[in-house]
């Protein structure tokens, strides 16, 4: 296929790069439309997360199962059904009537698109020649990263404008779409003699279902605070370690771990692992800022993040055009120093920040994580054979998925933590021998007696505690980039000498 003319390219890159939209975008696109649901399907707001947590688990479930089912049934069929599958399983999220209903369809939905974004990848790897490869992965990551900068955008204008359970619906003329264009022009690959390691699935699906269920709910419940996390843990802990085991030692396992002695694919899927950190920590944490502390309708949140999305197209767009004739290495370092860069901006933040503060260094941040992703996500393959490129995207993906889960849950426990700190800290300067307390409320026209000073004191306090931790999160989020370069060292030089 890589020998295609560039004319025959074109529809089954668009159809791989709406696949993948279409699938990464429902992590995000349903977050606004909970306090919707809540009503609707009789859930409280602890249990309406559930239809967030389901998504999530079953996608982590089965991505690494991408290389066992595409040599088993052919990519194309096994595309096909997904599409088909996550069509038929949104129809039915948008018909659920209660919790019970939607978490048993969002499962569906995540079993169903999960093999659709290695897949897409797998496309555009064997699609293209290798010196097009930078092209080929910024089609790709176009997809992946326009989808969860949008999902919360569209949500929230589909809520406002029509109703919640058309954030289900929109998906059935996409996918259809989508399933006549990968029907089109995908070509099927060869079905190969695939063993089915029962076991190997019995403990990946424990092990993985387990970590992913743990880092979802983590914060909500207090961590190691509740007996659950606390088996969950052990379950993912165990699980997991027998499931390296077991992906080692057998003669065909289910996920054939010992790709990852592929240096590349190791090195790429481990800084894949901390940016999706860095990535989904930043987009969880934004908006709440905005609609909490800044008092941004939901609409004016989705634009400001939107331009996000254009910066990491213009970053794509770049590293595709310089792909081969530039070390990989300094493309990666460069995009780190700009993300990295305009994180640290971010924890300069204050209550009094205009739009354009939240617009630029978003901006500024998405071309830097344009350029890591697209290198990334060429890097992990030079060195893999053609026969193996969709369990090693399985794998590739696998640690994307692992990272985002990770971020958002360790950027929503700093916020809580450093919140509670930042509160009790700032509220020990509350007291009768500060002039400055006295000067502040002498400016409201109020003295510490009257009643409604607690009331204006409570609130700012909370306002500033708040403001603090989302800096201090962001500062961390910056410190993670600077974390992943060591890890350049080891990966080999690339470009032209």
């Amino acid at each position: 296929m890589s020998d295609a003319p560039t004319s025959g390219r074109i529809l089954p890159a668009a159809s791989v790069m709406l696949t993948t939209i279409m699938a990464i975008m429902d992590m995000t696109i349903v977050n606004v439309t909970l306090p919707h649901m809540m009503g609707a399907l009789g859930a409280t707001a602890d249990q309406v997360t559930w239809v967030l947590t389901a998504y999530i688990v079953a996608e982590a479930v089965t991505i690494p199962l991408t290389g066992w089912l595409a040599a088993r049934f052919g990519r194309r069929r096994v595309m096909l059904v997904g599409i088909a599958g996550f069509v038929i399983a949104s129809a039915a999220c948008g018909l659920s009537e209660s919790l019970s209903q939607m978490v048993l369809f969002r499962l569906i939905q995540g079993i169903a698109g999960a093999p659709l974004i290695p897949l897409s990848q797998g496309v555009l790897v064997t699609l293209f020649p290798a010196e097009q490869r930078g092209k080929a992965m910024a089609i790709w990551g176009i997809g992946v990263m326009l989808g969860p900068v949008l999902g919360p955008t569209v949500g929230g204008l589909v809520t406002e404008h029509l109703d919640w359970r058309w954030v289900f619906y929109i998906n059935l003329p996409v996918g259809l779409l989508n399933l006549a264009m990968v029907a089109r022009s995908i070509r099927e690959t060869p079905r190969q003699p695939a063993g089915t390691d029962w076991l190997g699935a019995l403990l990946m699906i424990v092990g993985i279902g387990s970590l992913q269920t743990m880092l979802d709910r983590g914060n909500q419940e207090g961590w190691w605070d509740s007996g659950v996390i606390l088996l969950l843990t052990l379950t993912a802990v165990v699980g997991l370690a027998l499931f390296v085991w077991r992906g080692l030692t057998a003669k065909q396992p289910i996920v054939d771990l010992r790709l990852f002695a592929d240096r590349n694919l190791a090195l790429a899927s481990t800084l894949m692992l901390v940016f999706g950190l860095a990535l989904f920590g930043t987009i969880a944490i934004q908006p709440l800022l905005m609609e909490r502390l800044l008092g941004y309708p939901v609409e004016t949140t989705g634009l400001v993040m939107a331009p996000r999305g254009l910066g990491a197209a213009l970053g794509m767009l770049i590293v595709a055009r310089i792909s081969g004739r530039v070390d990989a290495r300094w493309i990666i370092a460069i995009g780190m120093g700009l993300a990295g860069g305009a994180t640290w901006v971010m924890s300069w933040y204050t209550l009094d920040i205009s739009p354009g503060w939240l617009i630029w260094p978003g901006v500024v941040q998405g071309v830097g994580m344009g350029s890591i992703f697209v290198t990334l996500s060429t890097l992990a393959y030079v060195t893999l054979p053609a026969s193996q490129t969709d369990a090693g995207a399985g794998l590739y993906n696998l640690s994307r998925s692992i990272g985002s889960s990770i971020g958002v849950s360790i950027a929503a426990t700093w916020y809580s933590r450093f919140g509670q700190a930042d509160w009790n800290q700032l509220g020990g300067h509350i007291n009768p021998f500060n002039p400055a307390l006295h000067h502040w409320l002498q400016v409201q026209g109020l003295t510490l007696s009257n009643p409604k000073a607690a009331v204006l004191l409570t609130n700012e306090l909370s306002r500033q505690s708040s403001m603090l931790a989302f800096t201090q999160v962001f500062g961390m989020i910056a410190l993670s980039f600077v974390l992943m370069l060591p890890l350049l060292l080891l990966l080999k030089p690339t470009g032209k000498k």
